[in-house]
């Protein structure tokens, strides 16, 4: 990775891979704005840069899904995490996995995401929704997946959480 993207520190940051319960779980991600200055406009979890006061990851998510979609965090009950994934854009992004009751409310904050939308985790699991490219970076050719879902396109780091998150469940 480090001939990708260098091997300057990266600043911590996490993400809440959020599955609403119900009778059919699902993903709940975000689209940004189109302002914003790192990756306006594309879809991805609720999350961002680690604050000096988040006491950890966990926290983290948590304060930023509260700032981002209104989630209330005495209705999520964090699982556990997935890999790290470090980012083109210098961020070390750990994804917290976590249940999110069914009634939560969620709304987008307009100053950062523009939607927030739901995935069915049954559409994650099919595998002909899994789309697989290579794609040439700074010289380097490196194995992508993406996911296409209701106009949405899931794909960059995104992508690779839920597909970590696929492997952890011994899907893919």
């Amino acid at each position: 990775m480090v001939q990708l993207i260098g091997d300057t520190p990266r600043r911590p940051a996490a993400v809440l891979v959020g599955v609403r319960e119900g009778v059919q779980p699902r993903l709940v991600l975000t689209v940004r704005t189109d302002h914003l200055q790192d990756h306006a406009g594309q879809v991805a979890f609720p999350g961002g840069r680690t604050d000096p006061g988040d006491a950890d990851a966990i926290a983290t998510a948590l304060r930023e899904s509260e700032e981002e979609i209104g989630l209330e965090r005495r209705l999520v009950t964090p699982l556990g995490f997935l890999d790290r994934f470090e980012t083109i854009s210098g961020y070390s992004v750990t994804p917290v996995v976590a249940r999110i009751d069914g009634e939560a409310r969620l709304y987008p904050a307009p100053a950062e995401v523009a939607e927030v939308f739901e995935v069915p985790l049954s559409f994650f699991l099919e595998p002909r929704n899994l789309k697989r490219y290579t794609m040439d970076f700074r010289g380097h050719r490196r194995d992508m997946v993406e996911f296409v879902h209701g106009g949405h396109r899931i794909w960059g780091a995104t992508a690779a959480m839920v597909f970590n998150l696929l492997q952890r469940m011994g899907r893919v």
